[in-house]
């Protein structure tokens, strides 16, 4: 226990300072009077629990964003989302790099082959390549967003740019703020806002990492890493099976899908699918959705995007080894392979331990703001899930969950942005060999 506390208090104890230097840092600047519009009330509470969600990608917000901050206010979450995605992202791989650096030489080597370029000493590649995928996305996304706002809303140019950065910036950090009451209601039958958003929360949810492999063999899959075929091909199951079961679900239900014609709650339920992966934009009503599609959101956001990305969750790597490791339990198999590799038992036991501990955070939450809220429990659940799996999208209680809830929702979207990352980073690092084993004995299972 003490090794594993040291390696927390190493790589893992910068990351998690960092990000609560910004989230005060954001906090203090949220609660000047500059950044809040003059017939609204400022409280601290709000100012934090808006940067946290800023910072930790997030989305979930206690106050309109577009009526309740001023302009300074606004251009500071646009700061926190890109420092939060970006940071993220880059600390996230460094780690990557710290972990094959620290591990034994067959270890390392496996782990530089699954990211390719990468290896020790290469921080400053990696901080770069970071740069330019961001750089490059949300450029395309927020040319296409003008583009839009001026020839189909008839904005004004400096608003439609305001408008396309902000929300590009939004949309590849996995972030979910927008600048409109309803988020992107008003915009459910315009293909041309909602598809370009969707996508660009699918780029952010991949991973530098995965890039890193693209890069060298886009058109060759069979030479991808076992990381990026399980990170793409789980992305697209996830995409494809929530698209199907959201329209679904959702497809005679006039207050979401069923006042649209068929193509658009196609794309309605594909925007749905895309953004419970930790996008949080909605464009149709969340809280006039059955229950049933909640409980489908909730399985969704759990899960999250792909490792070392801008998105949360447990990750869909994390949730693929599980399902091979009961894969190979069902066949009776000796080894848990994937994609003709072996998985180690190591990785087998961090998946594991991420996943139990990410449920009992969301139970302990879900618990606790039980306690303290009168709401249902899908409501609630749908909120703790969706601040732990930074996701964004609320039923509409978050407001009204009190101070004490807002700070519950708080620890949660910390706990979910940064968990995963630094307890992966820890339990790679905290290796031991043993000199002897214990005598075996059977416990009665099931």
């Amino acid at each position: 226990m003490k090794n594993l506390v040291r390696q927390i208090n190493t790589p893992s104890r910068v990351v998690v300072v960092a990000f609560l230097a910004v989230v005060l840092s954001g906090t203090a600047l949220l609660s000047l009077p500059i950044a809040v519009e003059q017939n609204r009330a400022g409280t601290w509470t709000s100012a934090l629990f808006t940067a946290t969600s800023a910072v930790c990608v997030t989305g979930l917000a206690v106050q309109d964003t577009a009526t309740h901050w001023t302009i300074f206010g606004e251009l500071v979450i646009l700061v926190l989302m890109q420092i939060g995605g970006f940071g993220i992202m880059s600390l996230a791989s460094i780690l990557a790099l710290v972990v094959s650096g620290r591990l034994g030489l067959r270890a390392r080597l496996n782990t530089q082959a699954e990211t390719k370029t990468l290896g020790p000493g290469d921080v400053r590649r990696v901080i770069a390549g970071v740069a330019k995928v961001t750089l490059v996305v949300e450029t395309l996304t927020a040319v296409i967003l003008s583009v839009r706002f001026v020839a189909g809303y008839g904005e004004p140019l400096g608003r439609a740019v305001y408008y396309g950065i902000f929300h590009a910036v939004s949309a590849f950090t996995n972030a979910g703020f927008a600048l409109w009451p309803d988020s992107m209601m008003r915009f459910v039958t315009d293909p041309w806002i909602c598809l370009p958003l969707a996508l660009t929360v699918v780029a952010g949810g991949l991973g530098f990492p995965v890039y890193a492999v693209l890069r060298q063999n886009w058109r060759r899959p069979s030479r991808w890493s076992l990381h990026a075929k399980i990170t793409v091909g789980m992305t697209a199951v996830l995409l494809t099976g929530g698209t199907l079961a959201v329209t679904a679900t959702e497809w005679n239900n006039p207050g979401t899908l069923g006042a649209l014609s068929p193509g658009l709650r196609v794309m309605a339920g594909f925007f749905h699918s895309t953004m419970t992966r930790s996008g949080g934009l909605n464009s149709v009503d969340v809280s006039q959705m059955h229950e049933n599609t909640w409980l489908i959101s909730d399985v969704l956001m759990f899960i999250g995007a792909g490792s070392a990305s801008t998105g949360g969750g447990i990750k869909v790597t994390t949730f693929a080894l599980l399902a091979y490791v009961i894969l190979a339990e069902l066949r009776g198999e000796p080894d848990v392979t994937a994609g003709r590799r072996r998985v180690p038992e190591q990785l087998q036991r961090q998946a594991l331990t991420i996943a139990l501990l990410s449920v009992a955070s969301v139970a302990a939450g879900t618990f606790v703001m039980m306690m303290l809220t009168p709401f249902k429990l899908d409501r609630v659940l749908f909120e703790v899930v969706s601040a732990f799996g930074t996701v964004g999208l609320s039923t509409g209680i978050t407001p009204d969950v009190g101070t004490s809830g807002h700070l519950v929702l708080t620890t949660l979207m910390l706990i979910g942005r940064l968990g995963p990352v630094t307890l992966g980073a820890a339990l790679a690092l905290h290796v031991q060999t043993r000199r002897f084993r214990y005598p075996e004995e059977r416990p009665l299972v099931g």
